[in-house]
């Protein structure tokens, strides 16, 4: 019975997430709750995806060290000149186009994670990424945002190293643990908490947008237009340019998929709290549109990509 309802939660995946938005929108304190437990939830499914993974899953994306480095090139590349580029054609306000920016500078979000292993892209590859991309945002995000805008922030790395080991890297070593351990302990009991792992996972991660809606209520329906067509644009050609990129360097299209996803999902909470602490609500308003565009966008990507066959062939 819960393998059939774990099925059609999975098939279910955009419809329960729009569903969940909805009620945000309409009763915010349904989800909004959840805000201080955000990292927790994150952490558990870090840990469930620890436990469908290997060890030598991660020994062979260690040895992937091109792809990451690709990886980190085209997070702090294609993102920051992006959203330039936008705010420049679309003419924003000066306070939305420094948001955007700033977010565009900002490393991988520790969200990508979830989507890659939804959409059943290299899980590995894609914690390795956003762990390198997060330990080079104190140079890389300030020294960005100064070099395109001439505006000096500071980047905490020590809070930001403390996030990315406690929600993703600490709980995906104790899921590697107990899967090695089960194999002897508790196969059966382990195969099957696996098999409903990812319908808790989009359950969880349909939570955390419904959450992030409900606390933005009042901007969403301010609806400024003009600001959230930047930001859909500025995430949606990060997916696509990511995937391209890594499909142009000879990566298998796995690993190109799981490339899109890093680049288009930034950390866009530091965004907002960067922008909130330097320059004030107007500039962090991008990074909170952007907090949800980014899951949205990663599901529609996850129900495209499920919809065409896999070839892990290199290009």
């Amino acid at each position: 019975m819960f393998a059939s309802v774990a099925v059609a939660i999975e098939r279910l995946f955009l419809p329960i997430a729009l569903l969940f938005s909805a009620v945000a929108l309409w009763r915010p304190e349904t989800f909004t709750w959840i805000a201080p437990h955000i990292p927790v939830g994150l952490g558990i499914i870090m840990f469930g995806m620890g436990l469908t993974q290997d060890v030598g899953d991660f020994t062979a994306a260690a040895r992937q060290w091109k792809a990451v480095t690709l990886g980190a090139f085209l997070q702090f590349s294609i993102m920051p000149l992006m959203a330039l580029t936008l705010a420049w054609l679309l003419r924003l306000p000066p306070e939305a186009a420094l948001g955007l920016v700033i977010v565009g500078a900002c490393p991988g979000g520790t969200a990508s994670n979830v989507i890659v292993y939804l959409g059943r892209g290299n899980v590995p590859l894609s914690v390795l990424m956003t762990t390198v991309s997060t330990l080079l945002a104190p140079l890389a995000t300030p020294g960005i945002v100064w070099l395109l805008l001439g505006e000096r922030i500071d980047v905490p790395l020590a809070s930001m190293v403390r996030s990315v080991a406690s929600i993703v890297l600490f709980p995906v070593l104790a899921g590697l643990f107990v899967r090695s351990r089960g194999r002897t302990l508790a196969r059966h009991a382990l195969e099957r908490v696996v098999r409903v792992f990812p319908a808790i996972s989009i359950l969880t991660i349909s939570a955390i947008i419904a959450c992030v809606i409900g606390l933005n209520r009042t901007t969403l329906l301010g609806f400024p237009a003009l600001v959230i067509l930047a930001v859909l644009l500025h995430n949606g050609l990060g997916f696509g340019l990511g995937y391209f990129g890594g499909r142009l360097a000879g990566l298998s299209v796995r690993d190109a998929r799981t490339m899109g996803v890093e680049v288009g999902m930034q950390n866009s909470g530091l965004g907002v709290t960067l922008a909130m602490r330097y320059f004030g609500a107007a500039v962090a308003l991008p990074g909170a549109i952007f907090s949800l565009a980014q899951n949205l966008t990663g599901i529609v990507w996850i129900k495209f990509w499920k919809a065409i066959p896999r070839q892990d062939k290199p290009a």
